[in-house]
């Protein structure tokens, strides 16, 4: 699921990063009127539905991935890449300036160095002119500045990030081809009309190439997980956040499972998931047919907020029982808003038998709540 609600929460309090995009978003009517919304299940069109969807608010495109070494040094990482419209079309007045956009785009890329027990965020901003940030469908490519994903040939991309001594090149192969969450890629949030996303991912993406941590390169190769989701408004009221799973198992199935939490405590009755078999075939997961147990808790010294940190997530249907523990503790991104978001290690059983993989875990809500409002 993502932080696909956070994007218009991180651009209103973005003063500092860019002072005239902040001020536009701060003077953007927050009314969705007039843009698309999610409203029923809608096939995919690829490759048109890997592009940008400008008729729906908030979009985004994120990877994350787990990698190692050939000594088994193992780094995490994330890149993300978030679409805001500030205007319905038909509202955007044309204007004379090169530098007019109606689409702002925001990029946070994060690396998990566990030897070195170091975790890295950066974010950044900009509009969707002059060439300075965008998204295109065929060939893929999304991009903001130097950061960027770009498909280089058929299910094969390019991620490309640098900041302050860190840097990503990798390469990327899709083993399985976009897998679509919901009902035919309808993902519904919550009980109020619209409050939905279409939403798919490519759960098996193979990787290879290298990070640079100031004068070091690693070579490395592993696995990524890739999002795409678009929207106009997601939670509804009394919804808070949410705990999302994407699970790469060994035996090379997939999960993704994500809680929607509610300011009572409760978990939502419209939290959802998929299980994808080594074949590519899914199962849509409701409430009912997964349970998740947190097994520790973890308060950051940074903000003082306390995340749940291990969890064993129970799907019978699969007869699978996973334990999941962070590579680090500290994999928070203190960056315009609050959240957890972090590679995992995994080990547990499937129908009795040992099994074993990698994930990542995003928690938000917890620093800070988001109550949906745009």
């Amino acid at each position: 699921m993502g932080v696909l609600a956070l994007a218009g929460l991180f651009l209103a309090r973005s003063a500092g990063d860019d002072t005239e995009l902040a001020a536009q978003v701060r003077a953007t009517p927050r009314s969705i009127e007039g843009f698309t919304r999610a409203s029923g299940p809608q096939p995919f069109d690829f490759p048109t539905d890997f592009g940008p969807h400008p008729d729906y608010r908030t979009e985004w495109w994120y990877y994350i991935g787990n990698l190692d070494t050939a000594d088994g040094r193992h780094f995490g990482f994330e890149l993300t890449f978030f679409r805001v419209a500030l205007l319905p079309a038909n509202l955007a007045a044309p204007r004379a300036s090169d530098w007019a956009a109606n689409q702002i785009y925001m990029a946070h890329f994060a690396l998990t160095d566990v030897s070195g027990g170091q975790f890295h965020a950066f974010q950044r901003f900009a509009r969707g002119a002059l060439g300075l940030a965008g998204a295109q469908a065929s060939p893929f490519r999304v991009w903001l500045e130097d950061w960027q994903v770009a498909q280089t040939g058929e299910g094969i991309y390019l991620l490309k990030a640098a900041n302050e001594g860190l840097a990503l090149e990798l390469r990327l192969i899709d083993r399985k081809g976009p897998v679509p969450h919901g009902e035919e890629g309808y993902s519904q949030k919550g009980p109020d009309p619209g409050n939905a996303s279409y939403y798919y991912s490519q759960t098996r993406l193979q990787v290879e190439g290298d990070i640079y941590i100031g004068d070091e390169t690693f070579a490395v190769s592993g696995l990524s997980w890739s999002d795409h989701e678009y929207s106009t408004s997601v939670l509804s009221a009394g919804q808070v956040g949410w705990d999302w799973f994407a699970i790469q198992l060994d035996d090379g199935s997939e999960v993704m499972l994500y809680a929607v939490r509610r300011a009572d405590g409760s978990i939502d009755p419209f939290s959802s998931g998929t299980l994808i078999e080594a074949d590519g075939s899914t199962q849509t997961l409701g409430l009912e047919d997964f349970a998740i147990e947190t097994l520790d808790l973890w308060r950051s010294p940074h903000t003082d907020a306390e995340y749940p940190s291990g969890w064993k997530l129970t799907i019978p249907s699969a007869g699978l029982q996973l334990e999941l523990s962070p590579y680090l503790l500290d994999q928070e991104l203190k960056l315009s808003t609050i959240y957890w978001e972090g590679a995992v290690e995994i080990s547990g059983t499937q129908h009795g038998q040992p099994v074993s993989g990698v994930g990542y875990v995003e928690l938000t809500g917890y620093a800070e709540p988001f109550n949906g409002d745009f």
